[in-house]
C-alpha cells in the first residue's frame, strides 16, 4: 500500500458524553473525511458536528505541538527535556519549604476522555500527597456523585433511563438532544426519543427554556430556575397521599420510608405550586403517570444539579424512581453492568465500605471534601490567603477555569500570584497563559482510546476500544508518561527520559498487592503489553465479562454485551447491603428548602445553556463548530424586552444588584423560547484575554457568563457551584 493510499480508521469520538463512534477517512498524515461509522455497536452511525471537527483540532495551527517555558513573562518554546528541567529546578524546592499541600491540581472535563490521563491521574496524586485536589466536577455534576454514592455505595453507581423500552420519560433540567446525554452516555438522543414516540410513548420536558429536547417533547412546561426540588418534593406528597407509592423490585432494599413520607408532608401541590410556577393540577397529573406507567423514568441534570438545591433535587429524582417501582426495571432507570474500572462489579457483590463525605475541609470556607476533592469555587481564595496549607504552586490537566468556573477575573488574578504553575494542555488560553511550563499533549487522532467513566452511565453495555490514528510526533511522549515524570519529580526522584521504566516498577507493584501468590500469572497474561494498554487488560480480565484487550480490539465496531439489565441487589456497596432511603443530611435539606418555600421570585433570573456546537470553550476554535450565527447572545422573553425598552440584535448590559461579579455587554436575541422573568446565556465565551493563542475564537469572543456569578455560592452537600437562578438585572445600551 502506498503512503498516499485512502485508509480507513475507527475512532471512538472523545469530545462529549455520547462517545460516538467515527469513521476517519485519511491519506498519508492528511485527513479526508470523517464521518459516523455505521456499524458501531453503540452509536450506529450516529454523528454531531463535534465529531466532524476532530480534523479541525488534529490540524489547529494554534494547538500546542512542543513545549513552552515562559522567561521574563514571555513564552518560548523548549524542548520536553528543558521544560522537565525546569519543573524539577522549582517543584521540589518549593514542597519542601512549605510542605505538600502547597501544590494544587486541576483536572478538566477532556480528562475523563482520556485513557492515559483517567489511568495515571491517580498516580500523580499520590506522589503529591495534596489535598488540594479540584476539579470540574464542582460544576455542573458533584449532587449526582453524592446521590449515587449515599443511596448505593458508591459515587458512580448512576441509573440512567433505560429509553430503549421506556414508554414515558419525564427530562427535568436537561436538554440531550443537545448534549446527547449527561451522566447518561446516549447517542442519537433525538433518535431513541422518536422512537419512544413511534411506540406509544410519551416525552415531557420540564425547564425554563423551550430547549432542542423540549421542542420535541410531547408536552413541555416552564419552571422557575432553581425551584426544581419544590416541584419533586410536591410529586412525592402525592404519592403518599394518594397511595401510589410503590418500591416494586427494590422495595426490600429501602430503608428510610416513613421519614421521607414525614419529610415531604409540608411541599403540597398547593403549596409548592406559587415556588416553583408549575400548576398544581400539572405536578399531581405527571406523579400519577409516572406511578401509573409499567416502563417510566424521571432525568434531571445540569439544570437540576447547578443549584443551590443540586444534591435535594438529585435525591428526591431518585426517591421518586424508587418509590414508583421504576428503579432497576426494564424501561425506568437502570444501572450499566461497565467491562473494565466499575468498582460496583468489584469485589464482594451486595454490600460494601459505602462513602464518606468530610474527611477534612478547605482552609477558607471549611467547604467538605467530596470525592476525594474540594470545590473549584475555593481555588482562588486558597491561593490569596497566606498561612500554612496556601496553594503556592499549581498543575492543570486539560481545564480552563479562568472561563468555566464563577468570578474567573478573581481566579486569574489569583494565578498570577503562584510561586510556580504547570499545564498540561493543547491551547494557550485564558488559564494556561498564566503557567510557567506548558507541556502539550497530542492530537487525539494520535493517541489511543478506551472509555473508562462512560460505558458506567451508558444506555447499553458494550467494550470498544480505538487505536491510534497516526503516529505521535517525534519527541512527544504519551501523556501517561507525562503524569509518571511529574509524579517523579514531586517524589523528589531522579527523572529517567523513559517513563516506562517507572511504569514497570509501578505496576509491578500493584499487581503484588492485588493479586498476591496469583501475581506471576497475572504478570504473564500482559506481557509483550505496557501502559494504558497493560492496565486496560488486566481490568477487561478481570472485569465482569472475562474479556481482553486482544478480543475488544478485534472487533471492528465494538462488543454488545447486551442491554441493561436488573441488578440491584448485586450492584449495592453500602455497609448495610440495603439502601437507606433518608440521609441525614438530605432531610435536613429538605427543611432549608421547607423554610425557604414562601420566598418572592426575583423580577429577573439567567440561567446558561449548551449548543451541541459549543459545549467546551476550546470548540470556538475549530473553523466546522465556530461557523454559522452567533450563539453566544442573551435570549429575552419579549415582555422582558418590551420592560427594558430592548430591541432585537441590540446591545444590553447584564449586571448582578448585589454588586458581585462583572458588569457585561451582551448582544439580544428576543424569543419565547424562554419564560418571562428568566434570560439565557450559554457559558464558555469571553475568548478577548491577552495572551492567548486562539485565534478564530477571537474574532468573535463572546462575553462570559461565570463572570456574573460568585465563587461564594455553592450547594453546601456536594460543593458545586451555583450557576443559574442568579438574580440580574438588564438595561438598553
Amino acid at each position: 500500500m502506498s503512503e498516499t493510499s485512502l485508509q480507513t480508521h475507527h475512532r471512538i469520538c472523545p469530545l462529549c458524553e455520547a462517545c460516538c463512534g467515527l469513521e476517519v477517512q485519511t491519506q498519508g498524515d492528511q485527513v479526508i473525511r470523517v464521518r459516523g461509522h455505521a456499524s458501531d455497536i453503540f452509536s450506529h452511525g450516529y454523528l454531531c458536528p463535534k465529531g466532524v471537527a476532530l480534523k479541525d483540532l488534529h490540524e489547529d495551527p494554534d494547538r500546542l505541538r512542543a513545549p513552552l517555558i515562559k522567561r521574563n513573562g514571555v513564552f518560548h518554546e523548549a524542548s520536553w527535556d528543558e521544560a522537565f528541567a525546569e519543573i524539577e529546578r522549582r517543584l521540589p524546592p518549593l514542597i519542601a519549604q512549605h510542605g505538600r499541600n502547597a501544590v494544587g491540581v486541576v483536572a478538566g472535563n477532556p480528562t475523563s476522555h482520556k485513557l492515559g490521563l483517567m489511568l495515571y491521574y491517580p498516580r500523580l496524586l499520590k506522589a503529591l500527597g495534596t489535598r488540594n485536589i479540584f476539579s470540574a466536577a464542582t460544576l455542573d455534576q458533584m449532587p449526582r456523585h453524592v446521590v449515587s454514592g449515599l443511596l448505593y455505595g458508591h459515587w458512580m453507581s448512576v441509573p440512567v433511563p433505560d429509553i430503549a423500552r421506556t414508554d414515558w420519560l419525564l427530562v427535568l433540567g436537561a436538554n440531550p438532544v443537545a448534549s446527547n446525554g449527561s451522566m447518561w452516555t446516549v447517542p442519537d438522543f433525538r433518535g431513541k426519543a422518536r422512537a419512544m414516540q413511534a411506540r406509544g410513548g410519551r416525552l415531557i420536558v420540564i425547564d425554563p427554556r423551550r430547549s432542542e429536547t423540549a421542542a420535541l417533547a410531547d408536552e413541555h412546561h416552564f419552571i422557575r430556575p432553581g425551584s426544581d426540588a419544590f416541584l419533586l418534593a410536591g410529586m412525592l406528597h402525592h404519592l403518599f397521599a394518594e397511595g401510589l407509592v410503590s418500591g416494586g423490585a427494590a422495595s426490600a432494599l429501602v430503608d428510610g420510608l416513613d421519614r421521607v413520607r414525614e419529610a415531604v408532608a409540608p411541599f403540597s401541590p398547593a403549596r409548592v405550586s406559587p415556588r416553583c410556577g408549575v400548576h398544581a393540577e400539572t405536578i399531581q397529573r405527571l406523579a400519577t403517570e409516572l406511578a401509573s406507567t409499567p416502563r417510566a423514568a424521571l432525568y434531571g441534570r445540569i439544570g437540576t444539579c447547578t443549584q443551590r438545591f443540586g444534591t435535594l433535587s438529585t435525591w428526591l429524582i431518585d426517591v421518586l424512581n424508587i418509590l414508583t417501582g421504576h428503579l432497576d426495571q426494564p424501561g425506568g432507570t437502570m444501572f450499566p453492568k461497565a467491562a473494565a474500572f466499575a468498582a460496583n462489579t468489584q469485589g464482594k457483590p451486595g454490600s460494601g465500605r459505602g462513602v464518606v463525605t468530610g474527611r477534612f475541609a478547605t482552609r477558607v470556607s471549611q467547604a467538605p471534601e467530596v470525592m476525594g476533592e474540594v470545590p473549584i469555587t475555593c481555588l482562588a481564595e486558597e491561593i490569596e490567603t497566606p498561612g500554612e496549607g496556601q496553594v503556592r504552586a499549581l498543575i492543570t490537566l486539560a481545564t480552563n477555569p479562568v472561563l468555566s468556573s464563577p468570578n474567573g477575573a478573581r481566579l486569574a488574578r489569583a494565578l498570577d500570584g503562584l510561586d510556580f504553575m504547570v499545564s498540561m494542555d493543547i491551547y494557550l488560553n485564558e488559564t494556561t497563559r498564566h503557567a510557567d511550563v506548558i507541556l502539550p499533549g497530542p492530537s487525539p487522532l494520535e493517541d489511543l482510546h478506551y472509555d473508562v467513566p462512560y460505558p458506567q452511565m451508558s444506555w447499553m453495555n458494550h467494550a470498544r476500544f480505538s487505536a491510534p490514528v497516526f503516529a505521535r510526533a517525534s519527541g512527544q511522549p504519551a501523556e501517561w508518561e507525562t503524569l509518571l515524570r511529574l509524579a517523579a519529580i514531586a517524589q523528589g526522584l531522579a527523572v529517567p527520559h523513559d517513563a516506562r521504566a517507572i511504569d514497570e516498577q509501578l505496576f509491578a507493584e500493584d499487581v503484588r498487592r492485588q493479586f498476591g501468590d496469583q501475581a506471576p500469572a497475572v504478570l504473564r497474561a500482559s506481557a509483550g503489553l505496557h501502559g494504558p494498554e497493560r492496565l486496560l487488560d488486566l481490568a477487561l480480565r478481570h472485569g465482569p465479562y472475562q474479556l481482553d484487550l486482544a478480543r475488544v480490539k478485534a472487533a471492528e465496531g465494538g462488543l454488545d454485551l447486551g442491554p441493561l439489565m436488573p441488578r440491584l441487589h448485586e450492584l449495592l456497596r453500602t455497609p448495610t447491603g440495603r439502601i437507606d432511603l433518608a440521609p441525614s443530611d438530605l432531610l435536613a435539606e429538605l427543611e432549608h428548602a421547607r423554610h425557604s418555600m414562601q420566598e418572592g421570585a426575583p423580577s429577573l433570573v439567567i440561567v446558561g445553556r449548551r449548543d451541541a456546537r459549543s459545549n467546551n470553550s476550546w470548540m470556538h476554535n475549530l473553523p466546522t463548530l465556530e461557523k454559522g450565527p452567533m450563539r453566544c447572545t442573551l435570549l429575552v422573553h419579549p415582555n422582558d424586552a418590551a420592560r427594558h425598552s430592548l430591541v432585537a440584535g441590540a446591545q444590553a448590559r447584564l449586571r448582578r444588584p448585589d454588586g458581585q461579579g462583572e458588569s457585561l455587554t451582551v448582544e439580544v436575541t428576543i424569543t419565547d423560547e424562554v419564560m418571562p422573568g428568566v434570560v439565557s446565556l450559554p457559558h464558555g465565551w469571553g475568548h478577548d484575554a491577552p495572551g492567548i493563542r486562539l485565534t478564530l475564537a477571537g474574532r468573535r469572543p463572546g462575553v462570559n457568563l461565570n463572570a456574573l456569578l460568585a465563587d461564594t455560592e455553592r450547594d453546601p452537600l456536594s460543593g458545586n457551584a451555583v450557576l443559574s437562578g442568579i438574580e440580574v438585572e438588564l438595561e438598553a445600551t
